[in-house]
């Protein structure tokens, strides 16, 4: 396969296509369009199987809920997007209808949520794991974040757990803390004579709450109004379409061809981490269902460019903002559309996007892949380490202790040194410790990877203490 760069050359500026040059861009598929007008909650209550858990614990996760009508109200906005995809593919498994709300106590069904273990989006994937099943990170794209590869690979391994452990709550276990780590606390119990139930295993805290947790968002999804609250309705009918994409489009373009808000189309295709979509990075646009028509008659009338931007490998001795000034952008915009901290400075042989005729009007995308956590982490505990001859990504790794995916995390996803170069190194003893469930679900292994092409492992982020 071909570069993703190769369409994106500064010396070999391809020329951008148009609508008219392929109008077969896009094709539909499986759009499956029935608009009933359903309460979408209610089917989720009618699929209700997961046993009753009474405890204390389940009492205070409601009343923090309770307590946050705005947080509620948030989260079930995000997730009218996603749940009724969801809830089909659910049903469709035979799986207990709780299971469609756990990327409520994931990710609050944010998209772009970024924990400190470097988990992302609404299933929550580690870097890791998404990488060990085929899961695509790159500079320009990010699979963890993608909306239907992640949740039929979330529903892969929860189904796995089932079948591993023959109990829903020791796979939710297992999916928030590790199975070898579940393994290991039921062999224990065993040995000792103890029951061998969720309930009766020594586990952290964090996997103490997990179930708790979700039978706290259950109950009140089955009764919000006896705990003040109001649900944010959600129809029972598909939220979106996918359209398949065989050419290079700007993001912006394709929001304003389909007639919706940039923040609503990243919202649906949150994967992208620049503000070009490739077609090697990209099977399939979604689309609000309402919005696919306007998008093809559209794009079919479209007489300007798909692409508007260019890859651009910094030169020595080229500074941001020199470069911002060169390309019509002010420093703000170029920072922001390729995920660089303020406190990080442009280094020789970087990768930026710039706008493809030297020449663009400020453009609002901001990149998924730059994180409030990491430029907390960038202020004071880092170093700023100069490249060697000789030295490669694994013995800086092995000399600094830290793995070779922080360091591309924290260095725009860099993938060769060149002797002179910065990169920076956040210094761990200062960083945010992982759980014991981070740590085992970064060690975990599959005994076979699943043919199926969206396999993947989940991480979980805290939404609160």
């Amino acid at each position: 396969m071909n570069s993703p760069l190769d369409d994106l050359q500064e010396d070999a500026i391809p020329q951008p296509p148009t609508a008219s040059d392929d109008p077969d861009l896009i094709l539909t598929v499986d759009s499956n369009l029935n608009l009933s007008q359903n309460d979408l909650w209610q089917r989720i209550r009618n699929g209700y199987a997961l046993r009753q858990l009474n405890s204390p614990l389940v009492a205070s996760h409601e009343q923090w809920y309770a307590k946050r009508p705005d947080y509620m109200q948030r989260m079930t906005e995000r997730g009218q997007r996603y749940l009724h995809f969801i809830v089909e593919e659910v049903e469709r498994r035979g799986m207990p209808s709780e299971i469609a709300l756990l990327p409520m106590i994931e990710s609050a069904f944010n998209p772009g949520g970024y924990s400190t273990a470097s988990a992302s989006g609404i299933w929550q994937f580690i870097p890791s794991t998404g990488k060990h099943f085929g899961m695509q990170q790159n500079w320009w794209y990010d699979g963890r974040r993608n909306i239907i590869s992640a949740t039929l690979g979330a529903l892969d391994y929860l189904q796995k757990l089932h079948g591993m452990f023959g109990d829903w709550e020791l796979a939710l276990a297992a999916y928030n803390w590790g199975e070898g780590a579940v393994q290991r606390a039921l062999a224990h119990n065993r040995k000792l004579g103890l029951p061998a139930d969720y309930a009766s295993l020594k586990m952290p805290s964090e996997t103490r709450n997990y179930v708790p947790k979700l039978q706290a968002i259950k109950n009140i999804i089955s009764n919000p109004a006896s705990f003040g609250l109001v649900l944010h309705p959600v129809p029972d009918q598909p939220y979106f379409v996918a359209v398949s994409t065989s050419k290079n489009i700007d993001m912006e373009l394709a929001a304003g061809l389909a007639g919706v808000t940039l923040d609503e189309f990243r919202a649906l295709n949150p994967a992208h981490n620049r503000p070009v979509i490739l077609q090697e990075n990209s099977e399939v646009l979604l689309l609000p269902v309402d919005k696919v028509e306007t998008f093809r008659a559209n794009l079919a009338s479209n007489s300007l460019p798909l692409v508007s931007w260019q890859a651009y490998k910094s030169r020595k001795g080229e500074h941001l903002n020199g470069l911002a000034t060169r390309f019509g952008l002010s420093p703000e915009t170029l920072r922001s559309i390729n995920g660089l901290p303020t406190q990080i400075k442009v280094s020789t042989g970087q990768m930026l996007l710039v706008p493809l005729n030297g020449k663009n009007t400020e453009n609002e995308f901001e990149a998924f892949n730059i994180h409030p956590a990491l430029t907390n982490q960038l202020l004071g505990n880092t170093v700023r380490y100069t490249v060697r001859k000789g030295d490669t990504l694994s013995t800086i790794s092995r000399l600094y202790k830290v793995s070779v995916e922080k360091l591309q995390d924290w260095n725009n996803n860099i993938k060769t040194l060149n002797p002179g170069q910065h990169i920076f190194i956040v210094k761990l003893d200062k960083t945010p410790h992982l759980s014991r469930a981070d740590k085992n679900r970064g060690k975990l292994g599959m005994a076979s990877k699943r043919t199926k092409k969206f396999m993947y492992t989940t991480q979980r982020i805290a939404q609160y203490p």
